[in-house]
């Protein structure tokens, strides 16, 4: 990882989307700071399309869309993507599977619900849960006392055992069914939204991030960043960032905005 300060000015100019993690990337302790969202405000003001991705629960998102100065939201690590139309005050949910799909899927999820703090002792289930509709989020540090990893390896064993998807963030370890990912719901956004494949701008987006869970993304796009408490998990990603901030969290989130600004 090189630090952001040495990003080069000539790929700066070409920047147009800022993608970007939610918890401990914009958010700092759980909490949106002031900061934190007068630098999404400038980014949307200055031009960039500003674009959430998260593990965050459809409940959440929605009000992420109509509310917050971005121009759509990727939520529940790719199960959907939200976007809300101002003008025409219509909101767009554009889901990976069909609602039968996600029907049968929550039965598998509720017995998950319910078997997983059983195997794990001190995990508890998301408070952000009811919100949610395709994915269970199983806390382990959020609101609950810290668990260590061998706690936390334990229950993405457990969601891979029973046939699932798991991702672990800052918070939560994710658990769904489905062949989707983050980066998979980003494609489609941009192939629905702006009618562009994702491989004809890559030089002209920026993710940011922090976490296991956005391995894929890191992965995918040149300019990715990590915020610097993105260096905790250093070892235990297959994929880390180009480059990262010097400020941990949403100070990083910051860093990076007024770096694109100035």
């Amino acid at each position: 990882m090189k630090p952001l300060c040495d990003f080069p000015r000539a790929v700066k100019s070409q920047i147009r989307y800022v993608l970007t993690d939610i918890d401990d990337t914009v958010t700092t302790d759980g909490r949106l700071s002031a900061e934190s969202y007068v630098a999404l405000e400038n980014l949307t003001k200055a031009g960039f399309k500003v674009i959430p991705i998260t593990g965050r629960p459809a409940g959440w998102c929605d009000h992420f869309a109509r509310m917050w100065p971005v121009d759509a939201v990727v939520g529940e690590n790719g199960a959907f993507y939200f976007r809300y139309e101002h003008h025409a005050k219509k909101m767009t949910c554009r889901f990976w599977k069909e609602e039968e799909e996600r029907a049968e899927d929550r039965k598998r999820i509720n017995q998950l619900r319910l078997s997983i703090p059983l195997e794990v002792p001190g995990a508890g289930i998301a408070s952000d849960q009811d919100y949610r509709v395709a994915d269970l989020a199983v806390d382990f540090c959020e609101d609950v006392v810290p668990l260590g990893q061998e706690s936390i390896d334990r229950i993405v064993s457990l969601f891979e055992e029973a046939g699932a998807k798991a991702k672990v963030s800052s918070i939560h370890v994710n658990g769904w069914f489905g062949d989707y990912d983050k980066l998979s719901m980003t494609e489609v956004l941009f192939r629905e939204a702006y009618s562009l494949e994702l491989d004809q701008v890559l030089d002209q987006v920026v993710f940011s991030g922090d976490s296991p869970n956005d391995a894929p993304m890191f992965a995918r796009f040149p300019h990715s960043v990590g915020v610097a408490n993105v260096k905790d998990f250093v070892g235990r990603m297959p994929h880390e960032p180009t480059w990262v901030t010097s400020e941990r969290s949403g100070r990083g989130f910051v860093e990076l905005a007024n770096m694109l600004l100035s």
